[in-house]
């Protein structure tokens, strides 16, 4: 029987951070790598990986692109470094006009530039070059954030880039993997219709408990006070 079959894969985003980690040991205590999670779902998971693996956590932000009117559908995506990634397919498909794109496109870049501000507190982006860098989110559905992501990585000259998640569609796993160095993935349900039907927790991620972990992070001792 399929596990999607058997009921929720994850009890929360902690769950599911630590049973990632465990799929990437190989990583633990690696030199000169990083943890980037994507705001908000993916800071929690990424946090766990994180602490497991002795890396330090940053975060890297990414928008989708909603179609107007059906804004859960996305057209494409933004990503940190003004990177903008569209599906042709579903812009041309579905009419959106330039117009459109460009002004959804100005709307979510406040939203992700206000994250950014928000989440860093003046501190500055760790830096990326040459270094082994593990893409954290809480899941993946079409993967268009993800790739715009990926495309915005790429400009800061990682050495490698791994790509890793819980729970992902293999048609989606074997699309990224053709854009990262590596697809790590827990869980590859044959049926998937939302991130959210995977756990028992899924309830949304408030901007105060992404800046707490990123605080956590840099000063550990904070964990136990």
């Amino acid at each position: 029987m399929d596990f999607a079959d058997e009921g929720r894969m994850f009890a929360d985003r902690n769950n599911a951070g630590r049973r990632l980690a465990e799929k990437l040991r190989a990583f633990r205590d690696l030199p000169n790598s990083v943890v980037l999670g994507v705001p908000r779902g993916g800071v929690v998971v990424a946090f766990e990986v994180a602490s497991a693996l002795h890396l330090p956590l940053d975060i890297f932000v990414v928008r989708k692109l909603g179609v107007p009117g059906r804004e859960e559908l996305a057209f494409g995506a933004i990503a940190s470094g003004n990177v903008r990634v569209l599906d042709s397919e579903i812009v041309e498909g579905l009419g959106i006009t330039e117009q459109q794109v460009d002004q959804v496109t100005e709307d979510a870049r406040e939203e992700l530039d206000r994250r950014e501000s928000l989440y860093r507190a003046g501190r500055p982006p760790l830096a990326l070059a040459g270094k082994t860098v593990l893409l954290v989110d809480d899941g993946i559905a079409t993967g268009s954030s993800i790739l715009a992501a990926i495309h915005a990585l790429r400009q800061l000259k990682p050495a490698r880039l791994i790509v890793a998640v819980p729970v992902a569609p293999k048609a989606t796993c074997a699309r990224l993997l053709r854009e990262a160095d590596e697809v790590v993935c827990v869980e590859t349900p044959k049926l998937f219709y939302a991130i959210g039907q995977f756990y028992d927790d899924f309830s949304q991620v408030e901007d105060e408990e992404v800046t707490e972990l990123l605080r956590i992070a840099l000063h550990p001792a904070l964990q136990s006070a």
